[in-house]
């Protein structure tokens, strides 16, 4: 079974060389790399590639920029085999992670998901531990390798979603069967999560450290904290969840859904910078979400 890793890029030209160069050093040299070029307008990227010579490595160039979410998507659609994995363009991989990732898929054979484990670093590859991190840490299953699904699963992620996206190793099938929603913007992966507990599926957790995950103070998910947009789509999120746990009779999932505790705690953590940057809209935003009720007439569509 050789491990697909598909990899959007747009952006930093020498995070992208680190990322490719932690492929190429993984102790299992069974995987095959498909960089998918979302029109970034310039190309010592893609000499780079060409100077490398692997025939693992392949270059995909998109006919126009997707955005984010859309090249998300294209690599999902381009995925084969049965397994892969969407890595970030400026994360790392450790080496042991296509053999780490190889074994609890063999272990797992009907996993949908496989999330190993994963160190956080900063901008500048210095292990880091943010606030977001120590929460996730708090929501992880415990244990050394931990099989979630259906309603159990429901419950862990809209606790608080623990998961690090570019990590995870994939089903390809799921991925053809279930596009993401590219109209989201911070939202879009733990709804593919939520679809894996929904349909059936299971999430196999393991806490042997494979992947180092990049978090930038500058990312998507954080400018839209704190204007409030994040939280639109959260709030979408869980009224949509609610419903979908009610028509499946999980009680505890839908109460976990109508409360979204964690959620509303990090909108509060977010008002002084709103207040700070007197954003009138942002403000109220967060101050809905914060102390407002979950209708399930609303969705995350």
């Amino acid at each position: 079974m050789s491990i697909q890793l598909m990899m959007p890029f747009y952006g930093d030209v020498g995070l992208f060389r680190e990322a490719v160069a932690s492929v190429i050093k993984q102790e299992d040299p069974d995987w095959r790399l498909v960089v998918v070029d979302n029109r970034y307008p310039a190309t010592e990227h893609v000499e780079f590639l060409e100077e490398l010579g692997d025939e693992r490595i392949h270059y995909v160039l998109n006919d126009r920029n997707l955005g984010i979410a859309g090249n998300f998507q294209r690599c999902a659609d381009l995925a084969s085999g049965s397994h892969a994995a969407i890595i970030g363009a400026d994360d790392v991989l450790l080496p042991n992670y296509v053999g780490r990732v190889r074994e609890l898929a063999a272990r797992h054979p009907d996993a949908t998901l496989i999330q190993p484990g994963v160190e956080v670093i900063d901008g500048d590859g210095v292990p880091s531990t943010q606030l977001v991190d120590r929460v996730k840490s708090w929501y992880r299953p415990r244990g050394r390798t931990v099989e979630l699904r259906g309603e159990d699963l429901a419950v862990s992620l809209l606790r608080g979603d623990w998961t690090y996206f570019p990590s995870l190793l994939w089903s390809v099938e799921f991925l053809h069967a279930h596009p993401f929603r590219t109209g989201l913007h911070v939202v879009m992966d733990t709804l593919a999560k939520l679809e894996v507990a929904y349909s059936g599926g299971s999430l196999v957790v393991d806490d042997v450290v494979a992947f180092r995950y990049r978090r930038h103070r500058a990312s998507i998910s954080s400018v839209r904290a704190v204007d409030g947009s994040r939280f639109a789509e959260e709030r979408a999120l869980f009224a949509e969840a609610a419903e979908r746990a009610e028509a499946l009779g999980w009680r505890r999932a839908r109460r976990v859904a109508l409360r979204h505790s964690s959620s509303r705690l990090n909108a509060l953590t977010r008002l002084p910078a709103a207040i700070a940057a007197r954003d009138g809209r942002g403000l109220g935003l967060l101050m809905r979400h914060a102390f407002g009720s979950t209708r399930s007439t609303e969705s995350a569509a």
